[in-house]
């Protein structure tokens, strides 16, 4: 009779695991059908499009891997790839001092700290074309606001665009992008302050420890993961920088403002060039997945190591 009984427990347990397993299936099903239409699919074809000649129109040719030698020998290439890097080397610490800068002095729960909070999040709302549509307005040397203040101020007479030379075109979009996400770098920043007790920092000031102290020594170690992951969308917003320099430079001046994905774009949808294009994305999403598998390698790694 007991080993009726444990048969048929034996048998009611593997009836609700199969169960178990196939409900779960059927839940995450929706999910990988969405995923594999939509992610996997198309990184798919791009790889797959990026060994070929591939025209708009006509059937695509197999050439394997030349198109990625093309783009390891295209001066025009390493240029672009020049100036993405350099852009992303002075935007990144300009968003991490800017951001931790307004997040600790904005930090507290006043009334005074929530509406420069709002004031500063402002940028953050509106769309990233408009926002450099309305920077490229702004510095316009025949209509803009900033000319006109500077010619008030005896400061020259700005005709000649400022997008027109390097590095002032540089300059003119990486103030763009500072003014745009330094407040969700604040706000980032800000969480992470928020959730580190205040006992810490009152043991700190107990034994001694000053602002700079405590920002060095317990604040920064304490928002390792919080650097982390802003440093990773930093580095990554950067490196796919389009918009800001393709409406605010256009590329200008020869070429010099160019990014990766400026000169992807160019190739693939102005030339008809899709197959190099392809080579072209698969090259910069390569690069995109080492920097962030390395930045989330150091963010969890604890502060001894």
């Amino acid at each position: 009779m007991s080993a009726i009984k444990s048969l048929t427990a034996r048998s009611s347990y593997a009836g609700k695991k199969r169960f178990s397993l196939s409900g779960g299936f059927l839940f995450v099903l929706p999910a990988m059908i969405f995923v594999s239409m939509f992610f996997l699919w198309p990184l798919y074809s791009l790889i797959m499009m990026s060994f070929q000649d591939y025209p708009l129109l006509g059937d695509p040719t197999w050439i394997g891997l030349d198109n990625y030698k093309e783009a390891f020998t295209d001066d025009e290439f390493k240029g672009s790839f020049k100036i993405t890097i350099i852009y992303t080397l002075i935007v990144t610490p300009l968003l991490f001092i800017t951001g931790l800068g307004c997040a600790l002095l904005i930090k507290g729960t006043s009334r005074i700290s929530i509406f420069f909070r709002t004031i500063f999040f402002i940028p953050v709302v509106i769309g990233f074309g408009s926002a450099a549509f309305l920077w490229f307005w702004f510095i316009n040397p025949d209509t803009g606001y900033l000319p006109q203040i500077m010619r008030d101020l005896g400061l020259g007479d700005m005709k000649e665009s400022w997008t027109a030379t390097m590095p002032l075109a540089l300059i003119m979009v990486v103030l763009m992008v500072v003014w745009k996400f330094t407040a969700f770098q604040m706000i980032g920043f800000m969480t992470g302050l928020q959730a580190i007790p205040e006992e810490i920092n009152e043991s700190a000031s107990l034994d001694g420890a000053t602002g700079m102290k405590k920002l060095r020594f317990i604040s920064l170690p304490l928002l390792r993961r919080t650097i982390g992951l802003l440093m990773v969308l930093s580095i990554s917003g950067s490196l796919l920088a389009f918009d800001q320099f393709y409406i605010i430079t256009a590329g200008r001046p020869e070429g010099q403002t160019q990014t990766i994905a400026f000169y992807l774009f160019r190739q693939a949808f102005l030339a008809f060039r899709l197959g190099y294009g392809a080579a072209l994305s698969v090259i910069l999403a390569v690069l995109l997945m080492i920097i962030s598998l390395i930045q989330i390698k150091l963010s969890r790694m604890d502060t001894h190591e």
